[in-house]
């Protein structure tokens, strides 16, 4: 079998990949917020400490998904700027609804 033949499903495996690797690290990230926070409001006794860690874990799975959503969105990008699609346009008229 050549390269060729195995390129997308490589492609898609790969995908998925990504796509499972967001998942985790939003769980990762705020269970290592949660960690951090019961961390610290054993270390300094304040129960505040235990909420701020979860806080932190919340923003950071945040910005994961904003990570994520920027990339994905630069690939698109990418592909409407590409001449093979560049004829297709986005037709937003509702011909189904008229009848």
């Amino acid at each position: 079998m050549s390269s060729q033949q195995e390129e997308p499903k490589l492609k898609k495996i790969v995908s998925a990949a990504d796509g499972l690797s967001l998942g985790i690290s939003i769980v990762v990230a705020v269970l290592i917020g949660v960690g951090l926070g019961l961390l610290l409001k054993n270390l300094f006794g304040y129960q505040w400490l235990l909420w701020l860690g979860v806080f932190w874990g919340i923003a950071a799975a945040v910005l994961n998904v904003y990570k994520a959503y920027e990339k994905q969105k630069k690939s698109l990008d990418e592909l409407a700027n590409d001449p093979r699609y560049r004829h297709q346009k986005y037709d937003d008229s509702d011909e189904d609804d008229k009848y």
